[in-house]
C-alpha cells in the first residue's frame, strides 16, 4: 500500500530522504554540477520547500515524490551560498543563475483553482511500483482544484508521458529547444487535466 503524506508533515528528518529521490529522478539534468548524487544530495536539500512536496511512502519509506503548487508559489527556494559550499564557486554560481531562471520564476499562466505539477520522480528502487500514479491521483483528487497542468515534460521522456497520458492529461503545448545535440531533448511538453464538472 502506498501512503500519501506532505513533505511537511514528515518533517525535517525526512528532508535528504526526500532530496534523494529528487536527485535519482533528474540527476541526468544535474551532471554538470555533479556526477556524485550524494553530493547533490546535500547542495540541493536545503532548496526543496517540503510543505509542497507530496511524498508517497512505501512501508513507512519516502519512494516518490510530485509537487503541487498555485503555479506562482514555486516547490525550490534556493540558497546561492549554499550551492556554492556545495558545489564550488563556479559550479555553485552557475547552479543559482540556472536554478533562479528555470525553477524560482512563477508560471506565465495560472489561476485560483489550477494547480501547477512538477519534480514527479520516484526512487529507483521503487520504480514501476505505481507510486508516482497513486501520487498524482491524491493530488488530483483535492477539492481545491479543477486543473492541473504538467510543464516542460522532456519529449524523450516517454515513460512519463504514457503515464500521464493514462492518468487523463492531454499536450497542450511544446516548446522546441535548442540543445537537443547535447541533451537529447527536442522539445519541452506541457500537459493539463480539467476535471469533469
Amino acid at each position: 500500500m502506498i501512503e500519501v503524506r506532505r513533505g511537511s508533515e514528515l518533517g525535517e528528518s525526512h528532508r535528504h530522504a526526500i532530496t534523494r529521490i529528487f536527485v535519482e529522478g533528474f540527476g541526468p539534468d544535474l551532471v554538470f554540477f555533479s556526477k556524485d548524487p550524494g553530493k547533490l544530495t546535500e547542495a540541493l536539500a536545503h532548496m526543496l520547500v517540503l510543505d509542497l512536496f507530496h511524498v508517497g511512502l512505501v512501508a513507512g519509506e519516502p519512494a516518490g515524490i510530485v509537487a503541487c503548487t498555485d503555479g506562482r508559489q514555486r516547490a525550490v527556494r534556493h540558497d546561492a551560498r549554499e550551492l556554492r559550499r556545495h558545489l564550488g564557486l563556479v559550479r555553485g554560481t552557475v547552479a543559482h543563475f540556472a536554478f533562479t531562471r528555470m525553477f524560482e520564476r512563477p508560471l506565465s499562466y495560472g489561476g485560483e483553482r489550477m494547480a501547477s505539477l512538477e519534480f514527479v520522480a520516484t526512487g529507483s528502487r521503487f520504480r514501476g511500483q505505481g507510486v508516482a500514479s497513486a501520487v498524482i491521483e491524491h493530488l488530483l483528487a483535492l477539492p481545491q482544484y479543477d486543473e492541473y497542468v504538467l510543464d516542460t515534460i522532456a519529449d524523450i521522456n516517454t515513460p512519463a508521458l504514457r503515464l500521464y497520458e493514462k492518468l487523463g492529461f492531454t499536450e497542450f503545448k511544446r516548446t522546441k529547444v535548442h540543445h537537443k545535440m547535447i541533451t537529447g531533448i527536442g522539445a519541452y511538453v506541457g500537459m493539463r487535466l480539467v476535471k469533469a464538472p
